[in-house]
């Protein structure tokens, strides 16, 4: 793939959508020729790459299809068609801490979900006291994930992701976790990534794309309309917000 770190070809995802929850149990079984449901686009044949060491920003009002393109980046999700190719290990700040599991405890969950996304225990416990420091949620990862709240789960999350060196960060709402002062950590080494790594951070903050992107995609109603200049994404995205009702695509 040379210099591309991620391509996004033709890729659109198709959702059914039913008036009535017996008419997706008919279409479920087959129980009719005729057709019972809507199709609803989330993304249309979107077609974009993203080069290593870049950092691009993704722009887009609420239902722009920003969620669904990060989750079938990150493999969450399967596209109805076209593919995503990705050439390297990639880490996905989404739902912080949605994917531990509630009994084990910090620690054993930082083990989990290193080994699941490829790394040895003997890489983790390199690892282990930078993932621990940078959390830094103190006795806490001893007790079951249960016991946490939301941002201390979120924390230790993004302390995994950040100990550990990826190609690849996806990130949605940068540095949104935590207090004043882990959110300033989290910008520190977010700029040490931006050096060594390629980077797709979602944001409503347009502030936050100018001040760190590269180039930037704007999505509309499952298309990117535009992808380039950060300056003109955000003319293309002022001109959303002012005609929501109006679709922009070229």
């Amino acid at each position: 793939m040379s210099d591309i770190a991620i391509k996004v070809d033709k890729v659109s995802k198709v959702y059914r959508l039913y008036d009535r929850q017996r008419d997706r149990l008919k279409d479920a079984l087959n129980l009719t020729k005729k057709q019972c449901y809507r199709e609803h686009f989330a993304l249309d044949k979107l077609d974009f790459e993203i080069k290593k060491g870049e950092t691009v920003g993704i722009i887009g009002t609420n239902g722009s299809g920003k969620s669904t393109i990060l989750k079938i980046i990150t493999g969450v999700l399967n596209p109805t068609d076209g593919e995503v190719i990705v050439d390297g290990r990639i880490s996905a700040l989404l739902e912080l801490g949605a994917g531990f599991n509630m009994e084990y405890t910090g620690i054993e969950n930082v083990y989990l979900n290193g080994t699941m996304i490829g790394f040895t225990k003997e890489e983790i416990d390199e690892r282990l006291q930078d993932i621990l420091d940078f959390a830094d949620i103190g006795d806490f990862v001893n007790q079951p994930v249960k016991t946490y709240s939301s941002g201390m789960a979120a924390k230790l999350a993004f302390g995994l992701s950040m100990a550990i060196g990826f190609d690849f960060y996806l990130i949605d709402e940068l540095t949104a976790v935590g207090d004043a002062s882990f959110r300033q950590k989290s910008q520190r080494v977010f700029l040490e990534r931006k050096s060594t790594s390629t980077l797709l951070v979602v944001s409503h903050q347009i502030a936050t794309i100018k001040q760190h992107c590269d180039v930037a995609g704007v999505l509309d109603r499952g298309r990117i309309i535009f992808f380039d200049q950060i300056a003109e994404a955000v003319k293309y995205y002022d001109a959303i917000c002012k005609q929501p009702n109006t679709p922009l695509y070229v």
